[in-house]
């Protein structure tokens, strides 16, 4: 019979964008320990999705990962509150932050949704240290897809 060989390649228990350390110890115990591996990321784009309701704010490098993101819910805005552009520029603040400190330079924009965020998540990227390269609009928009629903009676 087959002997079972180890997983490889598995991320379960593990936070992304962490690397394992094995060491054995004096006396005969393993230790894993995890750190952070804190990458120079000079350009990357913000993408923000702008709801009536909410503010999503996601900053990723050119390959699509991840690297920091916010939204106005996180970061103490109830109900209302969250769709205004106040909460924009506060949580675009808040994603943007770490990002600045790992050296990101320049960056381009995506901008998604219809809500009130969109100018408030721009000037806050505009007031930053970090250069514009390029912004753009990729609301979804129908070209005479699904109907809609119907006209509503009060």
């Amino acid at each position: 019979m087959a002997k079972a060989r180890p997983r490889t390649g598995s991320r379960r228990n593990v936070r992304i964008g962490s690397r394992r350390n094995v060491r054995i110890g004096p006396r005969g115990n393993v230790r894993i320990s995890l750190r952070k591996i804190v990458r120079k990321i000079p350009k990357g784009v913000i993408h923000v999705q702008a709801s009536f309701h909410n503010i999503i704010v996601t900053v990723t490098d050119l390959q699509g990962r991840v690297v920091s993101w916010s939204s106005a819910g996180t970061c103490g805005f109830k109900g209302t509150r969250k769709g205004t552009p106040f909460a924009a520029r506060t949580a675009t603040k808040d994603a943007i932050g770490p990002v600045i400190d790992q050296g990101m330079q320049r960056a381009g924009v995506m901008i998604k949704g219809p809500g009130l965020g969109r100018d408030g998540a721009l000037q806050a990227i505009r007031k930053s240290s970090i250069r514009i390269t390029f912004v753009r609009d990729v609301t979804p928009m129908p070209h005479n897809g699904c109907r809609p629903p119907k006209k509503r009676r009060v």
